[in-house]
Order: structure tokens, then sequence, then C-alpha cells
């Protein structure tokens, strides 16, 4: 019979996936300034409403997607990172660093900006889990993870066949030259003329991204004074999903 090997692959899924998102939430709390916390998961009442709008949402796009916002009560030692002027910095911006290190356990992908507010509909999607961060006066705030874009098995077929239906779809194609990681005081200091290093040295590669998705590494060129950039390696990750 083949219904138990089904329900064995149906179960192994939804075990990774668990998995998985428990992993975001750990690597999460483990990089957020303040207190420490543990995340476990929402089993009580619906998050208060009230609340979405002083929380941080962000969008990971890679070969695994994934929706992510979180949400914290007390907010002072966010305004204690941020250097006590909070309004010199945004939420999204001191909440960055734990957003990418919970995107960083599914990997191969691009964290987009961390925006202001935690949407309804993603707490109210049946697809989404919710994490309490729990402190040691309770429940601190939440943060809820909806996983997109799993693998499915290729379909057979002619798919160059199919592609001419898209071929004259554009997509936005970015080129990344390095990064840095500055405190916050160092971003506040900032001023004309103020040299940030990057992560890379001269005359290393740099990441080429299909919206979002790095797809490539190439060198940055000079085509008639215009920057571009010239492919050197092709990702395999190019043909996954």
């Amino acid at each position: 019979m083949t219904f138990p090997s089904a329900l064995s692959d149906a179960g192994t899924q939804q075990h990774d996936e668990a998995a998985l998102e428990t992993a975001c939430a750990n690597a999460l709390v483990a990089a957020l300034p303040g207190a420490a916390l543990m995340a476990q998961r929402h089993a009580g009442a619906p998050v208060p409403p009230a609340e979405l709008g002083a929380g941080v949402s962000a969008t990971y796009v890679g070969s695994r997607s994934a929706d992510f916002a979180v949400i914290l009560l007390d907010r002072s030692e966010l305004t204690a990172a941020a250097g006590g002027d909070a309004s010199r910095v945004r939420l999204g911006d001191v909440l960055r660093p734990a957003l990418e290190h919970a995107a960083a356990v599914i990997g191969g992908g691009m964290l987009g900006d961390a925006g202001d507010g935690a949407p309804a509909s993603l707490f109210q999607s049946p697809e989404t889990v919710v994490f309490d961060l729990v402190g040691e006066n309770g429940v601190a705030g939440w943060f809820a993870v909806q996983l997109r874009g799993g693998a499915a098995p290729r379909r057979s077929g002619d798919v160059s066949a199919k592609l001419g239906r898209i071929s004259n779809v554009e997509m936005t194609l970015a080129v990344e030259i390095g990064r840095a990681r500055v405190s916050v005081r160092e971003l506040l200091d900032a001023q004309p003329g103020t040299v940030i290093e990057l992560d890379r040295s001269v005359g290393a590669q740099a990441d080429v991204f299909l919206n979002g998705r790095m797809i490539a590494h190439g060198e940055v060129v000079v085509v008639d004074r215009r920057f571009a950039v010239r492919i050197t390696e092709v990702l395999d990750t190019i043909d996954e999903g």
C-alpha cells in the first residue's frame, strides 16, 4: 500500500518546516538587544490588534522565502540601543540585525527593508506560526514567521516552449559590492566624508541578485562611462524551483 508512505512524506515535510520555523525564532531572540528572551510557540489568545502598529515586519526572498514580524511590548531597550535618541533611528533599523539572524537560518536569499508595523493579515493567516517571546516577567512580545516557496517536484514537459509567454517580463537585477556592520552610535556620528569600510577586498567578486535572489557572482567594470557587471560564475540555485 502507498498510503503509509505518502503520510510519512507529508509528516516529514511538516516536521522539517516546524524545525525551520523554530530555528528562525531561536536565532531572532539570540540577537535581540536587551534582556534575554526565549521563543515558545504561541497557544493562547490572538495577539492584541493594538500592538501590531508597534511592530516591525520584513520579507525574505530566496529559494525559500518568508514573511517575518516582531513585536516587543517594552521598547525602552530598543531606545537604549539607538543611543537614547529614538527619533533619529527607526525601530526597524534597530531590529534588523535580529531579523537578519532569523533569515540566515533559511539562507540563499536577501532580506528586504524592515518596515514599521506588523501586518494583521500575517498574524491572521493559517500558514503563519506565532511565537511568544518570553522573559523573566512573562510574555515580552511576539514573533511571526510564514514560510513560502517550498521545494516542489519538477513538472515534465517542454519548459522552453512555455518561456515565450513571459520572455518580455522585466525583472530587477541588483549588484552588491559589499556590506558593513556598524553600531547605531557610529551611524549617528556619520557625516559627509565619513568612510565606511566594506567586507570585500579590492578586486573581489560582487554578488548579483535577481529580484532579491542571489544568482551569480561577477566583477564590476566600466562600459561607456557607466558601471556594469561581468558575470564570472552562475550559481546552481538559479535552476531551483
